[in-house]
């Protein structure tokens, strides 16, 4: 008997109870809704200890899942092993799943696809990113989380603060002015009547700002592609190019400065035990020409520095080689100097050497 589109209730039948079965010698399963077989798998896989991640279902569904398996009386076995089965036909038959619209398809292509593009297709279906929109908040670096908490009111700051985690939240406060810092840290006292529908309301609400956002042509900061052109850039160029940029924007220069990584740096920024991880990514011709040039100044340091950093015998070897190598001119030292540079600055990409922040002396 198919049900009549009201909940299903599975109460056994009265030859059920007796033992006696209700067609012949054979029991038929019922035949029910999607909602109710959905509900039998929950409560059965439930049963066994299995963690079913119901919370990343839509709030609609949560609630008609529960109040189905409120609904829901006694199961019969031949009826259980009927929606078991065609459970576990179903799942075996399926090759692909594509779930949630395009925004799943979205979130699926991220990073596979032009930000642009992505964000073109958002906008012209109004689809917002899936998933927690707190777990994109999180991901945001102090800087940025420091622009909604000051862009935003004193409470919606407060429980921005407080979906952070404590090392993030402790950076946050730390980029504040004062008066703001403490009134947002009070505030959060003042959250704790916060409802949990609120608190989805705001995460939606500034991840919506995130998607408003227009996409930057560049990735890295004005700064940092100058600095990256100046690194491979010969020291004349170089020096050339910092003093007009004093001359123009003081500001400017200055981060230009800080994103300049040179030979003469490998000193102050590699770690000891790190050059010799340098010197077998980098080219043994590079290297030798680079150390046979670098006989003054801050490069003669670095010289010194890396083969105080490496074995006795490797060091013993090079030194020989740069005595056979004699006089270097200087096209060729410099451009062996930015070839080490370049293999430090992929070993750096790579994940596998962390180069030394240096100290910025106005923070003294």
């Amino acid at each position: 008997m198919k049900d009549d589109g009201t909940l299903a209730r599975l109460p056994l039948s009265a030859d059920a109870e007796r033992g006696t079965p209700p067609i012949g010698d054979v029991r038929v399963p019922r035949d029910l809704e999607g909602s109710a077989k959905a509900a039998i798998m929950v409560r059965l896989l439930l049963n066994e200890g299995a963690d079913i991640p119901l919370e990343m279902l839509p709030d609609d569904l949560q609630a008609l899942l529960t109040q189905q398996m409120g609904s829901m009386g006694l199961v019969d076995r031949v009826t259980l092993d009927a929606v078991v089965l065609e459970f576990a036909e179903a799942l075996g038959s399926v090759g692909l799943s594509f779930t949630g619209g395009l925004a799943g398809a979205l979130s699926t292509l991220d990073g596979k696809i032009s930000p642009q593009t992505a964000a073109r297709l958002r906008k012209e279906a109004g689809v917002r990113q899936a998933g927690d929109p707190w777990i994109r908040l999180r991901a945001l670096p102090p800087d940025e989380l420091a622009e909604f908490a000051q862009a935003e009111s004193i409470e919606v700051a407060a429980v921005l603060l407080s979906k952070l985690d404590t090392g993030k939240a402790a950076a946050l406060l730390g980029l504040l002015p004062g008066p703001l810092a403490r009134k947002i840290a009070y505030a959060v006292s003042q959250t704790g009547a916060v409802t949990p529908e609120a608190v989805d309301r705001i995460g939606l609400s500034l991840a919506g700002q995130l998607d408003q956002r227009p996409i930057p042509a560049f990735t890295a900061a004005p700064s940092e592609r100058v600095g990256a052109i100046l690194n491979q850039s010969s020291a004349d160029t170089r020096d050339d190019v910092l003093t007009a940029l004093d001359e123009e924007d003081q500001v400017f220069a200055t981060s230009v400065r800080k994103s300049i990584f040179i030979f003469s740096h490998i000193a102050d920024r590699v770690a000891k035990q790190d050059v010799p991880k340098i010197l077998r990514e980098a080219d043994p011709g590079d290297v030798v020409t680079a150390l046979a040039f670098a006989t003054d100044g801050v490069n003669a340091a670095t010289a010194q520095f890396i083969l105080e950093n490496l074995s006795s015998r490797m060091a013993d070897n090079l030194r020989e080689e740069i005595g056979e190598r004699g006089k270097v001119r200087k096209r060729d030292g410099e451009a062996a100097m930015s070839a080490i540079v370049a293999a430090i600055r992929a070993l750096e990409l790579a994940g596998d050497l962390t180069l030394i922040v240096p100290e910025d002396p106005e923070e003294d």
